[in-house]
């Protein structure tokens, strides 16, 4: 099953990270496929802060449902300040600025980075 992996900018990232979770935990479709993670902690640190979201997809459905949820949460005005990186696990990242993007342009911009593709023998 591959995954999409959310990465949150912003002023705060920690916060941002567990309100798109939260947002994304309650679509039915999404029932647990999201988890929060983040990098490894520093030498010398005992954590990392949790500022990534991964997404779990199957075929078809959660996608879609998945671009749905990215859009609302992030054109909600109290975001216009954030942006995430969005990639599937073995792709390309793309940026999606709050401030920068329209609320059609999200979902296609979503789709295209976590469609699966296949892979080319090099």
């Amino acid at each position: 099953m591959a995954t999409a992996i959310i990465c949150v900018l912003g002023p705060a990232p920690v916060a941002d990270a567990e309100s798109l979770a939260d947002w994304l935990r309650g679509e039915p479709a999404l029932t647990g496929r999201v988890r929060l993670s983040g990098a490894a902690p520093a030498e010398g640190h005992l954590g990392a802060p949790l500022d990534t979201v991964s997404v779990l997809l199957g075929a078809g459905g959660p996608l879609t449902v998945l671009a749905s949820c990215l859009r609302a949460w992030i054109t909600q005005p109290r975001r216009s300040d954030v942006k995430l990186t969005v990639r599937h696990e073995h792709g390309p990242a793309v940026e999606i600025d709050a401030r920068r993007v329209g609320r059609e342009d999200v979902a296609e911009i979503l789709r295209q980075a976590l469609e699966e593709r296949p892979e080319r023998d090099g």
